[in-house]
């Protein structure tokens, strides 16, 4: 027994002595570990993020815990590494990042056979904004590559109920200033795949505070309402609970202001849709 023990305890520390992926390789093929088991792949950050310029990452090789470093990504993309001197990881997937650790650690005859992880311990390189009417505003890091609008807004919390249906993206592009105002309920109709853009590095998003109009006079609920899209002057009174018994449709004015500032008074038909900003007044009957 004491021989057999002895025999079991050698095997054991030469399995655990082996690289992890290659334990678990093995010990799955021999059916002692289920597919479910399999150890998750280590990292601060999904495989395929881009590193940018201010991320702090925490690098780590396999078996070599003097290599073992936490460094912050300068501005020129580039990182200090032991043996290998400066490194330039900035626009590198974490991937791609670890790959380019291993083959110099590798070519430079440091580390026959280097297994390197990369964590991202703060995102700093690649965020966005989004500013306005948003349930969590704030500076989000774009994790993924593919990060579009739609994922953007939800990271955010979404639009706020006295938000506006239409969202301005600035950036750049291609070195170029970029702006584009976006439709959000179109984003998920079958035409509006194109206007949910890819998300880059320093964009951000404004939300702008939901459209208004005003109705006093003689109305029920006489006050500022949401101007819903189309809405027409006979909408916007129904909203506002209908006229009073005193309220009459003739005379009815609204007050729009123009492109420079000066307002001017407009009668309506019931079926003429109104405008942000406009302020409908409801006279008294003389009669």
């Amino acid at each position: 027994m004491t021989g057999l023990l002895r025999t079991a305890l050698a095997a054991f520390h030469r399995l655990r002595a082996l690289p992890p992926a290659l334990l678990a390789s093995l010990l799955l093929v021999a059916g002692v570990l289920p597919v479910a088991a399999q150890p998750a792949a280590a990292g601060g950050g999904p495989p395929d993020y881009r590193l940018g310029a201010g991320d702090v990452v925490r690098i780590m090789v396999y078996q070599n815990p003097d290599l073992t470093l936490e460094t912050r990504v300068t501005e020129a993309g580039v990182i200090s590494y032991p043996l290998l001197g400066s490194v330039r990881i900035g626009g590198q997937t974490v991937t791609g990042a670890e790959k380019l650790i291993a083959d110099g650690l590798r070519n430079g005859n440091f580390v026959k056979q280097p297994q390197v992880t990369i964590a991202v311990t703060q995102v700093r390189g690649n965020q966005a904004s989004v500013l306005g009417m948003v349930n969590r505003p704030g500076r989000y890091p774009i994790e993924v590559t593919d990060m579009r609008l739609s994922d953007l807004l939800a990271t955010a919390g979404g639009i706020t109920v006295t938000g506006a249906d239409i969202v301005v993206v600035t950036g750049s592009r291609d070195g170029k200033a970029f702006r584009m105002e976006v439709d959000v309920p179109t984003l998920f109709t079958a035409a509006g795949r194109d206007q949910d853009i890819l998300i880059r590095n320093g964009d951000a998003v404004w939300v702008d505070r939901q459209p208004l109009v005003y109705i006093y006079g003689e109305v029920q609920r006489p006050g500022p309402m949401r101007l819903e899209r189309g809405m027409t002057l006979m909408q916007a009174l129904a909203t506002g609970g209908g006229l009073t018994q005193r309220g009459t449709e003739k005379g009815i004015r609204v007050h729009r202001k123009t492109g420079d500032g000066k307002v001017q008074v407009i009668q309506p038909t019931m079926d003429d849709r109104l405008q942000d900003g406009d302020v409908v007044y409801v006279r008294e009957s003389l009669f």
